[in-house]
């Protein structure tokens, strides 16, 4: 087993059931995996294999129906619903194939949010979203609404919203899902200098370059995980 400190998420055994009686359905089978702090995992595997349930469960949005999940040595199961929303908050950035931006705020407005939520002062908050905003490359961008960037470049300003709040985990599902061969290449770029910037990042895709600029990939299917890219 690696060493505590080093390790950013702990799954031992977990299992996730939906339904009841007949009609369950299993999602996720014994899923024993350990993620590193500062590691960049690629998660693959074809539709219905639990990639986003898992996804779902690191990110403390689901629990598992058994086995334990430790975040930074913290065992999830025992945290009350404030504590999780809290490391949900502080701890993780979220990047979805939607993009979640509000439609009616611009790019700097939507980056801003989380700090505003989080009651950060406003001449920090604004530095932070301008750095944040020039870091994916759209600082010029700023004053833009949803309708008029592109989709490439919605899925950046997600991104620069997903680090407002100094996360030590960024959690991306399929987020070249909706982009085009060339976009969906930056985006990974982007994911890979994140991970070089000392970022713990773990991105569900279908993208077959994930391979190129992850640290590892790990393969699901039925539930299970098929190969852990060790």
């Amino acid at each position: 087993m690696s060493d505590k400190v080093s390790v950013m998420i702990r799954l031992n055994g977990i299992n996730k059931i939906y339904g009841a009686g007949e009609i369950k359905v299993e999602a996720l089978k014994a899923i024993d995996l350990e993620i590193e702090k500062n590691e960049f995992i690629g998660l693959i595997g074809p539709s219905g294999s639990g990639k986003s349930t898992l996804m779902n469960i690191m990110g403390c949005l689901d629990t598992p129906t058994t086995g334990e999940y430790y975040l930074e040595d913290r065992n999830v199961e025992t945290l009350n619903h404030n504590q999780l929303a809290e490391i949900r908050n502080e701890k993780i950035g979220f990047v979805f194939q939607s993009f979640n931006l509000l439609p009616y705020a611009t790019a700097f407005e939507n980056v801003e949010l989380p700090m505003l939520f989080m009651g950060i002062k406003t001449k920090i908050r604004k530095d932070r979203t301008m750095e944040l905003l020039d870091k994916v490359g759209l600082a010029n961008r700023a004053a833009h609404k949803p309708n008029e960037l592109s989709g490439g470049e919605m899925q950046r300003v997600a991104i620069a919203r997903s680090l407002a709040n100094y996360p030590s985990l960024i959690l991306a599902d399929e987020p070249t899902g909706n982009l085009d061969t060339q976009a969906g290449d930056e985006i990974l770029a982007i994911f890979q200098d994140l991970w070089r910037q000392g970022h713990t990042i773990v991105v569900i895709t279908h993208n077959p370059n994930i391979s190129e600029r992850a640290q590892r990939v790990v393969k699901l299917k039925d539930g299970r995980i098929e190969n852990n890219g060790a």
